[in-house]
């Protein structure tokens, strides 16, 4: 029995140092961490049991195979976690490396818990042949069935390449780190060969390029532990699984320094940043925002009212005027759906004079993907309160929450202006002949248009028109919004949704 715990000692010694001592020293020289100082750093200390620490690809020296998994708690919740190994093999995949991230994820189904992965590797393992993309297969199906089962978190920590960049994309959320983090489904040197252009690996898929251009990146962050931390963080807002409700925290109510009144400005005209107005209504320090690089006209984030959680979406004064466009679109409806999958209620914060304007927005698609926008908030069965700040125009109001598209509260500020069009457009179209005649006789356009402008406002403009008509609960004072979202949403705890029985709907390509 000795003899066999010394050999149970010595390979369990083998495999915890990875790639070896060289390798690790290498990496450190490079000041990144290795595979279990990650997990080490992200999960509560001494709660991490590992599985398959014995696999290896016949006859190589690779303890591991090149990933680490196992179980652990984060915050005191159960996690399932894999970190891909680059000190072995370069975290290269293979069909026993991929069997055991499988593994952790038919784990992760059966115990109702988040599951967590740390990409770090060179790819498919090339000597593998077609069994290690029986094995990436595998895990992209896999995503597929735990999607909205329970939540998936995929952090990228080295390079990301090939049809590795695929399993990212289809868990929920995805953390970059600024100058390490590389996806890309065809490298520098391909995109060189194939289409003559020259770029490096940090400008084709870096962490800044995938959080503000192409929106891969809901999370960038400066450095690893950074990283670490934010993930740690948004798990504190989640549930475990979809069969269950987040967990409400003791509440901490908004700072009282800060009011509604103080930031929106008395001009309609004047932009503000509306992350201030959702400090207001949150509580103290907990807004958590969303891919904050990307789309900036919208907003999206994690808030707790008193004590619970919330999601909030938001529009952006302070970018494109808040307007809608393709990116926006996108980035909300997903947030919405995730949202709707793990039971969180739903906050709108409408500020939206419309969709962006213009021939580029409407060859990219703006029709087609402002309709997941619409069919996210249509599918939604979770509580869902809207507060209109100012401006609701067109089709904007209609799809951001509006009690029309499936909202349980419509709420205004005595600021608002609900209508088809802003009242500057729509004397354009409604007195274009007066216009016309004014110019023609050396009239005063602009004192003409003001006037009817403001003529408009107060008789179509208003919440009040609106709430003649039952399409808004009330109109709420500033001060007392916090108050009525927070009694809106208990009221709302009980919520039931009878829905058409059938196999999935389609949402809009």
């Amino acid at each position: 029995m000795k003899e066999k715990i010394a050999e149970l000692e010595s390979r369990r010694e083998k495999a915890l140092l990875c790639g070896g001592e060289t390798a690790i020293d290498k990496r450190h020289a490079k000041g990144l961490l290795t595979a279990r100082e990650r997990i080490d750093i992200l999960v509560d200390a001494g709660t991490f049991r590992e599985t398959d620490m014995f696999v290896h690809k016949d006859g190589d020296d690779a303890p591991g195979d090149g990933v680490v998994c196992g179980v652990a708690k984060i915050g005191g919740k159960d996690v399932c976690v894999f970190a891909q190994d680059f000190t072995v093999l370069g975290g290269s995949l293979g069909l026993r490396h991929a069997r055991k991230i499988t593994k952790i994820q038919d784990l992760a189904a059966k115990m109702r818990c988040p599951i967590i992965g740390i990409n770090d590797s060179g790819g498919a393992r090339i000597q593998d042949g077609v069994d290690s993309l029986c094995g990436y297969g595998e895990i992209f199906y896999r995503n597929t069935l735990l999607s909205g089962l329970v939540p998936q978190i995929s952090v990228v920590m080295g390079p990301c390449a090939g049809g590795a960049a695929y399993s990212p994309a289809l868990t929920d959320f995805v953390f970059m780190v600024d100058g390490i983090s590389k996806m890309f489904l065809t490298g520098p040197t391909v995109v060189e060969t194939v289409m003559g252009e020259t770029i490096s690996q940090e400008d084709l898929g870096g962490a800044r390029v995938h959080a503000e251009k192409a929106g891969t990146a809901h999370f960038f962050a400066k450095n690893e532990k950074d990283c670490l931390a934010q993930v740690r963080r948004l798990l504190d807002y989640l549930p475990q699984s979809a069969d269950v409700k987040p967990e409400t925290k003791k509440s901490v109510d908004s700072p009282k320094n800060i009011s509604i009144e103080s930031i929106l400005p008395s001009d309609g005209k004047e932009p503000y940043d509306v992350r201030g107005i959702v400090k207001c209504l949150a509580d103290e320090d907990s807004f958590f925002e969303v891919h904050e690089l990307f789309a900036p006209n919208i907003v999206c984030g994690f808030i707790r009212m008193d004590g619970a959680t919330v999601g909030v979406v938001a529009n952006q004064p302070n970018y494109l005027a808040g307007a809608l466009d393709a990116d926006a679109a996108d980035k909300a409806s997903r947030f919405i759906r995730f949202c709707d999958a793990f039971n969180i209620p739903l906050l709108t914060l409408m500020d939206v004079p419309g969709c962006l304007p213009g021939v580029e927005g409407e060859h990219s698609g703006a029709v087609r993907h402002g309709a997941k926008l619409f069919y996210a908030y249509a599918e939604a069965t979770i509580p869902m309160v809207t507060v209109v700040l100012r401006k609701a125009y067109g089709g904007g109001y209609v799809s951001l929450g509006s009690r029309h598209i499936g909202a349980d509260y419509v709420f205004c500020l005595p600021t608002a202006e609900i209508a088809v069009m802003g009242p500057e457009s729509a004397v354009s179209v409604l007195y274009h002949k007066e216009i016309k005649a004014i110019v023609e006789n050396g009239g005063d356009v602009e004192a003409f248009k003001k006037e009817k402008a403001e003529e408009y406002r107060r008789e179509y403009a208003n919440p009040y028109e609106a709430g003649a008509k039952g399409y808004i609960d009330d109109v709420v004072k500033p001060q007392d919004v916090r108050g009525r979202v927070i009694d809106a949403f208990a009221s709302l705890s009980g919520k039931t949704v009878d829905r058409p029985n059938k196999k999935h709907g389609l949402t809009p390509a």
